[in-house]
């Protein structure tokens, strides 16, 4: 079982965590720092809209070489980890309707996204040397709070 790293009461509150979903971890922190605090219908909009390339998400950590877009500086449109980030919140939404909450008066009350587990490859080079080709893994974890 995961741990999270807070602890909100269990009667107001669902959780879900992905792990080892394969996306990048940074633009998966640049996501959770966007979706802190917002409620979930609004927070399904947001990543659409980014999987949609319809909105821009702005970079607020490792921002440096990224393009610039109109309106919010750096930033970019991380389709892969939006569409995971966004199977992560429908999945703590199921969670809290078979808790019997409210699911249209629920917020994003802990969202983070940290690197995990590398998943070692190789590719084959010329003359019999190899080099890394290594997959690098996000772990989620979303708390979900009724709002009265």
């Amino acid at each position: 079982m995961p741990k999270y790293a807070v602890k909100l009461d269990p009667e107001k509150s669902a959780k879900a965590y992905g792990y080892e979903l394969h996306c990048s971890p940074k633009d998966s922190m640049n996501l959770a720092y966007a979706l802190k605090g917002m409620d979930i219908k609004k927070a399904k909009k947001f990543l659409e809209e980014i999987i949609e390339m319809k909105r821009p998400l702005p970079a607020t950590f490792h921002k440096r070489k990224r393009s610039h877009q109109k309106g919010i500086g750096a930033g970019s449109y991380p389709q892969k980890a939006a569409h995971n980030m966004l199977k992560m919140i429908e999945n703590a939404e199921n969670n809290a309707e078979y808790k019997g909450f409210d699911v249209e008066n629920m917020k994003i009350s802990h969202i983070s996204a940290y690197r995990g587990r590398t998943i070692r490859g190789i590719m084959p080079r010329a003359h019999g040397r190899a080099t890394d080709k290594n997959e690098i893994t996000t772990n989620i974890e979303i708390i979900i709070e009724e709002v009265e």
